[in-house]
């Protein structure tokens, strides 16, 4: 799916948009079956901001088997500035290019963020979901400005992730003895569901197979496109294009 041509360039034009946009999100639905056949993406993003390089990753797994199925990556020019609240816009055009890439089509997306578990309520979760149609998830490694108690020490206890008094995520606890991740729906995902969705997706490590398989390939390529890059540039002024592989 291409970059919208309207993509917004400063911060008050990304903050209307968000405000469009969180209107759009539905914040309930089944979570994908095993038994079905279903195939979960994970995404993720890698950075160089002085080489103005980002790289995104897209991994399918079978969800019941949790093997890959299918993986591709897109790189490109850093779309957007870090603005706290605003990183959908700095992640989304590379995250999109990379998901084009899959032969087949996701039936759920876990992205290693936040859906509605933020500020305005449109994390990168939601907002990829609301553009693309999918059906998106947020894990996050940290609460980002949230409070919760501590789950329970066992692998599947769960604590509410609270903005006052609304729940907008559950702090949930994959591993004994490990810090909990955080989880909250993105779009067409009850958060219930998307909780049992991600203790599926971690039956070994803290983090989802669908992030642990991202987070390592968008990373690999990151390192690949600095070295094309710096080869580049000891000839000429270096052109980056979105690419898959």
């Amino acid at each position: 799916m291409p970059v919208p041509a309207d993509w917004p360039s400063t911060e008050a034009g990304a903050r209307a948009e968000q405000d469009r946009l969180r209107a759009l999100v539905i914040p309930t639905g089944p979570a994908p079956q095993p038994a079905a056949g279903a195939l979960v993406a994970g995404v993720d993003v890698a950075y160089d901001d002085d080489r103005d390089l980002v790289v995104a990753a897209a991994v399918l797994l079978d969800l019941a088997t949790l093997e890959v199925v299918e993986q591709t990556t897109a790189t490109g020019r850093i779309a957007f500035p870090y603005l706290p609240g605003l990183l959908a816009f700095r992640e989304l055009p590379a995250v999109l290019d990379a998901l084009a890439g899959l032969r087949h089509t996701p039936d759920l997306v876990v992205c290693d963020g936040y859906g509605l578990a933020h500020p305005r309520r449109l994390g990168l979760a939601s907002h990829l979901g609301v553009l693309t149609g999918l059906c998106t998830m947020g894990v996050a490694k940290t609460p980002f400005s949230f409070e919760h108690q501590a789950p329970g020490a066992e692998r599947g206890s769960v604590a509410p992730l609270l903005d006052g008094a609304e729940e907008v995520g559950r702090a949930v606890r994959t591993r004994r003895g490990v810090k909990p991740v955080f989880v909250s729906v993105g779009h067409r995902i009850g958060l219930a569901e998307a909780v049992d969705t991600t203790l599926a997706l971690t039956p070994a490590y803290r983090l989802p197979e669908t992030t642990r398989h991202a987070d390592s390939l968008c990373r690999r390529e990151l390192v690949a496109a600095q070295r094309a890059y710096d080869t580049r540039s000891a000839g000429t002024n270096p052109q980056v294009d979105a690419v898959h592989r």
